[in-house]
């Protein structure tokens, strides 16, 4: 499938809505509890077992980013949309027929691994796309679709509720809802599968040919030797710890923080809490990433990481005798785990050009993976452990605060520490040209 040219005066404004078709859908893993306490009951199985398919899925997003990043930018963003609308929607409904006989394996294998791979191509599918229409803004752009997927989990959320409750929690209702989000799902992603097109070259050489593209241009398999990479992922990687550790236990801490004092956390405040947490997530991701094209990538990342330290450390040592203090530091820090998501494709774009940005950030993703299974375990298990000591409150998390704040401190360091890539990585202008606009 060659990738869909624009006619003259196609208005690059209609392709954000194409990739926010696929990242809305493929956000629905956030979403993923919803399913959990039915599936338990149905299906009689752990806390464990039901998290299986997330957690698959989320291994498989980035493996599949990784891996398939360079067919991505190769066949273009019609093809990798197509691939994730087959792949997530197929998850579904093998989840569907998972949950009618009863055979939780193949829910797992379906929502798991077919539906994650749909989530890795579908997440990166849009990116070097956008960029290239929007040379001028490409943090707002890119914001503007990662947005969706931080936001995919608002919608999904009481939609699949509602669902379990028109047609009931067994393992019949269940299969009917799983077949229900894959035939949905499958006609919104076709929405970006159509309306997406890659912008004519901007410039032609004298027999009218494409012209190479101007700047520093490194190919993915170059850019993973440089240090640049590695740097910027151990960024990613402590940025989104630092974020998920908060966003993958916001209800119990926050409980947790009031307990001992004289105003608890009810249970509906502490849901609220984590819907205001999603929010600033989704919010972060355009605002953040917008202000990046004004002041840079680089500084943005400093705030990020600076401040994030700064509010980590309000929440610490003040956190657990104001609730307004624990409630705007919480909410900046999920902003800027939002953003940092967002602005990342924009600064691989900085550092290694518009070549292969697509396949580059696909293997930049493996710090995500990394990190949604470092920050849940650094804040669970320092928990556990404190309260098999008999500790109870606020007290649960000092440690894990603290370790949060190193994190954070590794990553300002590491932004610190990039510089332009050398020239040796840099692809030569006459295979670049035969390359990118194939």
């Amino acid at each position: 499938m060659s990738p869909p040219v624009a006619p003259p005066g196609w208005s690059r404004w209609l392709v954000p809505p194409a990739a926010l078709s696929v990242h809305l859908s493929i956000g629905q893993a956030y979403a993923w509890s919803v399913f959990k306490p039915s599936l338990e009951s149905a299906l009689d199985l752990s806390g464990t077992q039901s998290a299986l398919p997330f957690q698959l899925g989320i291994v498989m997003l980035g493996l599949s980013a990784a891996f398939g990043g360079t067919l991505v930018e190769r066949n273009g963003p019609r093809w990798a949309m197509t691939v994730a609308l087959i792949c997530f929607s197929s998850g579904f409904l093998l989840s569907a027929l998972g949950a009618a006989t009863e055979q939780y394996w193949l829910i797992v294998f379906g929502y798991g691994f077919v539906g994650g791979i749909g989530l890795g191509i579908g997440y990166i599918s849009p990116v070097s796309t956008l960029i290239k229409w929007f040379p001028d803004r490409p943090g707002m752009a890119t914001g503007i679709a990662i947005m969706g997927f931080g936001g995919g989990a608002l919608i999904a959320s009481p939609w699949s509720a509602q669902m379990l409750e028109s047609f009931g929690s067994d393992s019949s209702g269940i299969a009917l809802a799983f077949l229900v989000h894959g035939l949905t799902y499958a006609v919104f992603m076709s929405l970006g599968v159509f309306l997406v097109r890659v912008p004519r070259p901007a410039k032609t050489t004298a027999d009218g040919t494409p012209a190479p593209l101007e700047g520093v241009q490194v190919s993915a398999s170059s850019a993973v030797r440089t240090p640049q990479f590695w740097l910027l992922w151990i960024v990613l990687c402590m940025n989104v710890t630092a974020g998920i550790g908060i966003l993958e236990k916001a209800a119990p801490m926050i409980t947790d923080f009031f307990a001992d004092t004289s105003t608890p956390v009810s249970v509906s405040a502490a849901a609220g809490f984590v819907a205001l947490l999603s929010a600033a997530n989704m919010a972060g991701r355009i605002g953040w990433s917008s202000t990046s094209d004004l002041i840079g990538r680089k500084n943005i990342y400093r705030v990020y990481l600076g401040v994030g330290a700064l509010m980590y450390a309000l929440i610490a040592w003040v956190g657990d005798s104001s609730k307004p203090v624990f409630i705007i530091a919480a909410l900046v820090i999920l902003s800027f785990y939002g953003g940092g998501f967002a602005t990342v494709p924009a600064y691989l774009k900085d550092l290694f050009g518009t070549y292969q940005v697509g396949a580059i950030h696909g293997r930049l993703l493996t710090a995500w993976s990394t990190a949604g299974v470092l920050g849940p375990l650094i804040v669970n298990w320092i928990a556990d452990r404190q309260e098999e000591a008999g500790k109870s409150g606020a007290s649960l998390y000092g440690l894990s605060l603290v370790i949060m704040i190193g994190l954070l401190v590794v990553g300002f360091i590491a932004n610190e520490l990039v510089r332009p890539v050398d020239a040796r990585h840099h692809v030569p202008a006459q295979k670049e040209a035969a390359d990118v606009h194939e």
